[in-house]
């Protein structure tokens, strides 16, 4: 019998809590992640006021020490914990595919020293337009096209950089490379760095506008990613007719595979929210699981180092909660967890090797407390039980803990 008609993930991408156990094997510019922290960096330094996460229990989930600024709760609404990844990798793809069960042993290839001139070379030839090669190495989104804009708009040559993350980024003036010229050379070079030594997570098209000093980028990216290895539970809730709907990138991240609802990219977080919001009062949505990421944490303020700016996004995301609990169905759940850390006050510009929150809320909870410390996949583990489908790769279900 399913417990919960509806279950609601969403992922804080990056909203990390405490640099996991093996963190020292992962570095940011030289450093390793053993000291990282987001949540508890960001209370500490700028001060967190979240209200509406702290009465689910934000500030009960188990840490050496505590969240400066979020008070723990005497008898908080919901349940929660931390989780722990066992995949070798802290990207977003690799964080997203273990949530869905999948066990990633082998990391994807990432390009510190910027992509090998072959790969260039084939991705001129293709599109026959020249490629600026001192953006070729990791880079923050704005301040490339901040460096290399202006050239770009000139002569018409292409803007190809990379991160912290395993993949390959194309920024693009709309007004110079218009988007479906764009589109076609990212699928391009998609179909080029599918093996090793260049196997890459996701080649995203990054198109912006605007003049030199103030370029913009739009909502009219695209990403090109690889379908799972293997199937994740969102592959076995389709396969059994258990609708599953997509807010924001996630069916990028998928590949669209295990998808039945695609309700499309969303152009922030608050965006993002409304979109779920809509999601949930679709008519004919009355049973099944929609998964939202929410990128702004990561992808506007963890990168860029910007503490206030991470603080301020977070209490916003806090202040829309009490909405989405409001158009939450009586036997609905909502999961609230991340998919790596991005400490904005830590070393380099790359995510951080870190535990992440995972919060449990329903309406019709009878009891509340602090699950035992799991692993990114029993999200996934659980959702399956939810709706009486087999598990992926790994993963074990805390739903029985849930009353």
């Amino acid at each position: 019998m399913t417990r919960f008609n509806r279950i609601h993930l969403v992922v804080l991408d990056s909203v990390g809590i405490g640099a996991a156990p093996d963190a020292d094997k992962f570095f940011n510019a030289g450093t390793p992640d053993t000291e990282s922290d987001t949540l508890g960096h960001i209370s500490e330094v700028a001060g967190l006021t979240v209200p509406n996460l702290a009465k689910i229990g934000l500030g009960n989930i188990p840490r050496d020490q505590a969240l400066a600024t979020v008070p723990t709760e005497e008898n908080p609404s919901g349940y929660v914990t931390k989780l722990e990844e066992v995949s070798l990798g802290k990207d977003t793809m690799t964080g997203h595919w273990e949530i869905m069960g999948l066990n990633i042993t082998e990391p994807f290839d990432t390009f510190w020293d910027g992509f090998p001139e072959d790969i260039l070379l084939k991705i001129e030839e293709f599109s026959g337009r020249k490629i600026i090669r001192e953006a070729n190495k990791p880079y923050s989104g704005t301040a490339v096209i901040d460096d290399f804009g202006p050239r770009q708009m000139e002569t018409g040559e292409l803007i190809v950089y990379t991160s912290a993350d395993p993949v390959l980024q194309i920024a693009a003036h709309e007004e110079v490379i218009p988007l479906e010229e764009l589109y076609r050379i990212c699928e391009y070079a998609r179909s080029i760095t599918l093996e090793r030594p260049t196997l890459l997570g996701r080649i995203i098209a990054r198109p912006y506008v605007g003049s030199p000093g103030n370029f913009t980028r739009t909502a009219n990216r695209h990403d090109y990613a690889v379908s799972p290895f293997e199937p994740t539970v969102l592959n076995k809730l389709a396969d059994a007719g258990v609708p599953t709907y997509s807010v924001g990138k996630i069916s990028d991240i998928f590949n669209a595979s295990g998808i039945t609802n695609d309700m499309g990219h969303t152009k922030s977080n608050s965006h993002g929210v409304d979109v779920l919001i809509e999601t949930m009062n679709l008519p004919d949505f009355d049973k099944g699981f929609s998964f939202t990421n929410l990128v702004d944490f990561d992808a506007v303020y963890g990168h860029r180092r910007d503490v206030e700016g991470y603080r301020d996004c977070i209490q916003e995301f806090d202040a829309r909660l009490p909405e989405l609990m409001a158009n939450m169905q009586e036997n609905d759940l909502l999961l609230i967890t991340a998919d790596h850390g991005n400490d904005p006050t830590y070393a380099g510009t790359d995510h951080t090797r870190e535990y992440v929150p995972l919060l449990a809320y329903s309406p019709s909870f009878k009891g509340n407390g602090v699950l035992p410390v799991g692993h990114f996949a029993d999200i996934s583990a659980t959702v399956a039980d939810n709706f009486g489908v087999d598990t992926a790769m790994i993963g074990e279900s805390f739903l029985d803990h849930l009353l």
